[in-house]
């Protein structure tokens, strides 16, 4: 069959992230989303972890050639329509990512610095939140950090929504092009995130708080979800709308249902999207 006989294509989503063995989050959950909204979705593994609902047991790094690798593999053959980028653990796979991000030229990267787990694991070196600034900040479209994260790259704690707006300031002082500050830690019946980009577009979202103790792998899914709509079309705002819906949907859908001892999964395929083909 020649090359001129295929008339449709899948959006295409890479990620490139740490593997989850429990299955809520890393490139677990981020296929679940890609999946679930009618994307094709691909990975590259940076790291191996041991976990489960309880925690995280081991880390195990990826040679950074491996990952090379893997990215090159992927792109040079299928392509991708967006990135998400979460765990990258050491200054070399920083490195690596970003140098595959100039090699192969990746437009809609999402970058969410995964760098505490929901059961409160650390899983970065310190020497590698230094280079990600340097090496990510400029070459992702939007960075997805919550408010730990958000805390542990600028220097200070984030208590308020005023603090909120100081640290997505800094974030695109430190060469950011767009900020998507998750305040889900915040106290409150309600959660509010905030999306501010370089050019100075700013976005208070709003929404009242889902009470589920299944929480698992929550910022893996929102970022997946953001790339898989920028995949699909949407401009960066509507993508951002768009994910937080879908994220909340598969809370609220998974907040009764029982998988381990600890904080359980999202509930990925509460309505799953068939895949979506477009003209080639």
């Amino acid at each position: 069959m020649t090359m001129d006989a295929f008339k449709f294509e899948y959006p295409r989503v890479l990620s490139i992230a740490g593997s989850d063995s429990g299955g809520g989050a890393g490139i677990q959950a981020d296929l679940k989303t890609f999946s679930a909204l009618g994307c094709y979705g691909m990975t590259a593994i940076t790291a191996l972890t041991a976990q489960n609902t309880c925690g995280v047991r081991a880390i195990h790094a990826v040679p950074p050639q491996m990952l090379r690798d893997q990215i090159d593999a992927v792109m040079e053959d299928i392509g991708a329509d967006a990135v998400k980028i979460g765990m990258l653990h050491s200054p070399e796979i920083v490195q690596t990512v970003a140098q595959a991000i100039d090699r192969h030229a990746m437009q809609h990267v999402v970058f969410d610095p995964v760098m505490v787990a929901t059961s409160g694991a650390v899983l970065i070196d310190n020497a590698a939140i230094e280079v990600l600034v340097r090496e990510l900040f400029g070459r992702a479209a939007v960075i997805t950090p919550n408010l730990d994260e958000a805390a542990l790259l600028v220097g200070y704690p984030l208590g308020s929504k005023q603090d909120m707006e100081r640290a997505a300031l800094d974030l695109l002082a430190k060469g950011a092009r767009a900020v998507l500050l998750k305040g889900g830690h915040l106290p409150g019946h309600n959660v509010m995130d905030l999306l501010l980009s370089a050019g100075g577009e700013k976005r208070w979202m709003e929404a009242p708080r889902i009470d589920s103790p299944n929480t698992h792998g929550t910022g893996c899914t929102l970022s997946s979800a953001i790339a898989a709509y920028l995949a699909l079309g949407a401009s960066l705002p509507d993508a951002v709308q768009q994910a937080r819906n879908f994220v909340r949907e598969a809370l609220q859908a998974g907040a009764q249902v029982f998988t381990g001892k600890g904080s359980g999964p999202l509930n990925h395929g509460y309505a799953p999207i068939a895949m979506r083909a477009r003209r080639y």
